[in-house]
């Protein structure tokens, strides 16, 4: 595994301490598949805390889901951004963007699962992380992602997905989810069609999850993304109030599902 330090953040902290946000690249492998991660956390917490594994939009392993790594480092999370595309595998638009997301999320589901369960079990082992308490999140691509990560049994206690597809090809391996989850949804997402709300929904319930599912008025896909721009009419666009009380929900998951 390399790894090497990228860059620091100085963050305040309450008690007047700085408390260094630091980020590492990790390198790790799926079959011959070389992919590039991103590893943040507080240097000043001592110890193993828990851990949560982000994974990317369709855009690839980006400026976007860097930052939310750090994001959650500030809260007291070692945080990992996941690489599902491998290393330098970086869509340059949306058209080339939708052909790499489209090769797993409407092709080959197991590689999917074989992608994300690789960092998982990168960041597992990872000493900064508490083996026991790690949570998967994923924004569009990404929440599509993590609930194929729950649904292949991994060992996450929680899962959220932000604006994210919710179909797969194996709604019975819900029966595999061993944590929470908690879907955080566009009201009028157009390309998350009602009815596969209802069929996620549905496959919860069959499978007696403990399951969550939030819908914000007005928001469409992407509503976490400012680079979306906020124009309703293109199906994805920035939403400040959805992004604002979509982040405050996933924090109110963790405060309960990582309580001692």
């Amino acid at each position: 595994m390399n790894r090497f330090i990228l860059a620091g953040l100085l963050l305040s902290a309450a008690s007047g301490v700085f408390a260094e946000i630091k980020m590492e690249t990790i390198e790790y492998k799926q079959g011959d598949t070389v992919c590039e991660g991103f590893l943040a956390y507080d240097d000043s917490i001592s110890g193993p805390r828990p851990g949560v594994l982000v994974v990317h939009d369709w855009m690839g392993n980006g400026a976007f889901s860097q930052k939310k790594i750090q994001d959650l480092a500030a809260l007291g999370y070692a945080a990992f951004a996941a690489d599902i595309y491998g290393k330098g595998q970086r869509p340059k638009d949306a058209s080339e963007a939708a052909q790499y997301a489209g090769k797993y999320r409407g092709g080959d589901r197991a590689l999917l699962r074989a992608r994300v369960n690789a960092a998982f079990d990168t960041f597992k082992i990872i000493p900064k992380v508490d083996p026991s308490r790690i949570a998967a999140m994923g924004f569009c691509f990404g929440g599509t992602t993590v609930l194929e990560l729950a649904r292949s049994g991994a060992p996450v206690i929680g899962t959220v997905t932000f604006h994210g597809g919710l179909s797969t090809s194996a709604p019975g391996d819900a029966k595999n989810i061993k944590g929470k989850v908690l879907a955080l949804h566009g009201a009028d997402d157009p390309f998350v069609k009602d009815a596969e709300v209802l069929a996620f929904q549905q496959e919860m319930r069959d499978a007696k999850v403990d399951w969550q599912f939030v819908s914000y008025g007005n928001a469409v896909h992407g509503f976490t993304n400012p680079a979306a721009g906020t124009d309703n009419s293109k199906g994805a666009a920035y939403n400040q109030k959805a992004d604002t009380r979509s982040w405050a929900a996933m924090r109110a998951f963790f405060d309960e599902i990582f309580a001692k």
